[in-house]
């Protein structure tokens, strides 16, 4: 029996076990509301961006730009016409070679919806395509950041899709995902709230460098990515310590002492800085349309209260009285005095603003992290004497919801909570959160000249001590114009199946260069 019970372990895997072995089964903190990346700022859309599609310069681990599907680049000696040359061996999903011309209007269409690009073509008066492989920027002034904008990890990132895909409406979201990265996305198993799926695609040629962060040879070692969407995190992480699933991209703190103690499971974190909460307010709306108010609830916010809330481990927490996030280059110093926890100045201050007693509704995140903290910011606005309409959804529904700049009359909101990656607010062109483009900028739709004139001319140096003291001159206009209120910042834990390799990250999940079994 023992000659045979070896002989049986000597046999090779069956395909469905093989099969098994190449599939990583991961839970998303959030499901995805759609396919067009560029379309939301969501992070699920924008970490499904990456299985799917490639972009010209990625970013490194050590915040370095590097070339991705571009060879590389020049810059003329009067820094206003930058050359960018494709590398060769570059596949569309179907099949088809990506040309210069696809670049062209992928970077037009994402354009049309980050305010980077957005910047980046109101200095640009040639965006071209002269042959297959080049693409050309001809610019009316230097900028120094533009191939930086080009590799941002913000979202949404620069993704290249087919011309064809391409030149859909910015403002119409595209369903076809043909892309040109490692990884396809299979359309047919897609359900959404449910489950998502990825396969290799084999047509993918990696970069020769080691990968790091964004950039670097992308290999895809897996056959497939499913994500699997579960609500509830208990539920998740059982799955987790059960070999059900392979990795859960985020654990409640609660949960961690379980999961610690299995052997078979790793804990970690992917961004070392951690993830910047806002409270975004409604500058389109009463009653936050009301600046007076805005600093009211500035002045009210104790954030170690909304940290510990909803996060719940001390470890993993940093209060951060800024609006670039602590440990980031702009975020060094000291705290910003006007964050002081003071209810007796802020109900002062709601007083003195001729508040009519407009309730505020408040988008309620089913993530316990957010909707802890959404139940937090109720009872505080109610102290303070702001009515409130709490209203819980989930992920999809609050996207959705907060591109509406309706009444609250009229299925409109007032504030929600999100927290960002540091890469979305470490400096002024990727922080998606203090714009001043009112119906341009991110929902929210804050006004103000003086935060974009501030944020060109961040953009025009490259000199360290001038852009700190643009950093700060935009932050003391943000004390004023209130596009926020910071909550802080808190390290989110990750855990994963020991049989995985240690998952690349860039502040958010990467699935290329991960080995199972």
């Amino acid at each position: 029996m023992a000659a045979a019970g070896a002989a049986l372990s000597a046999r090779p895997a069956s395909p469905a076990v093989a099969q098994a072995r190449s599939t990583l089964r991961f839970v998303p903190v959030l499901d995805i509301n759609g396919l067009d990346p560029i379309w939301t700022t969501s992070i699920a859309v924008r970490t499904h961006g990456y299985l799917v599609y490639d972009t010209l310069f990625g970013t490194d681990a050590a915040r370095q730009v590097r070339p991705q599907m571009a060879d590389g680049f020049e810059t003329s000696s009067d820094g206003c016409t930058t050359t960018i040359r494709l590398r060769p061996g570059l596949t569309f999903h179907d099949g088809t070679r990506v040309l210069a011309r696809d670049c062209v209007a992928s970077l037009r269409r994402w354009a049309a919806r980050n305010a980077g690009g957005r910047f980046i073509l109101s200095v640009t008066e040639e965006l071209s395509a002269p042959d297959d492989v080049t693409i050309r920027f001809r610019l009316a002034t230097p900028l120094p950041m533009l191939v930086p904008l080009l590799g941002q990890l913000a979202s949404p990132p620069p993704f290249i899709m087919p011309e064809r895909i391409a030149l859909t409406d910015p403002h119409t979201r595209i369903t076809d995902p043909t892309g040109s990265g490692p990884f396809r996305f299979l359309p047919g198993e897609w359900v959404p709230g449910s489950r998502i799926a990825y396969a290799r695609f084999e047509g993918y040629q990696p970069r020769p460098e080691p990968p790091s962060g964004t950039s670097g040879g992308k290999r895809a070692l897996l056959d497939r990515v499913e994500w699997q969407v579960i609500a509830d995190a208990g539920t998740a992480a059982s799955a987790l310590q059960r070999g059900e699933v392979d990795w859960c991209e985020a654990v409640p703190a609660a949960l961690l002492p379980v999961l610690r103690r299995n052997a078979d499971v790793v804990v970690a974190t992917l961004d070392p800085v951690g993830f910047p909460v806002v409270m975004r307010l409604n500058h389109a709306q009463p009653p936050f349309d009301n600046p007076a108010l805005r600093r009211a609830v500035l002045a009210a916010v104790d954030q170690e209260s909304f940290l510990l809330g909803g996060v719940g481990d001390p470890s993993l927490i940093q209060p951060c009285h800024r609006f670039f996030p602590c440990g980031t280059p702009f975020g060094a110093g000291p705290g910003l005095a006007a964050m002081g926890g003071n209810l007796e100045a802020a109900r002062r201050l709601v007083m003195s603003s001729g508040y009519d007693g407009t309730p505020a509704v408040i988008l309620a995140h089913t993530t316990p992290v957010l909707h802890q903290m959404a139940i937090i910011a109720a009872d505080l606005l109610r102290r303070i004497g702001i009515a409130v309409d709490l209203q819980v959804m989930d992920a999809p529904a609050m996207v959705a919801r907060r591109i509406s700049a309706e009444p609250v009359s009229r299925g409109g909101w007032s504030l929600f909570l999100v927290w960002l990656e540091s890469a979305q607010a470490e400096n002024p062109l990727s922080h998606i959160a203090l714009g001043g483009e009112g119906r341009a900028a991110w929902p929210g739709w804050p006004a103000s000249e003086r935060i974009e004139a501030l944020k060109r001319a961040w953009a025009a140096t490259t000199a360290g001590e001038e852009q700190r003291r643009i950093a700060a001159a935009l932050e003391q206009e943000a004390l004023e114009l209130v596009p926020y209120v910071p909550l802080g910042q808190f390290r989110q834990a990750t855990a994963h199946r020991r049989s995985l390799s240690a998952p690349l990250g860039a502040g958010f999940p990467l699935f290329w260069n991960i080995r199972k079994g």
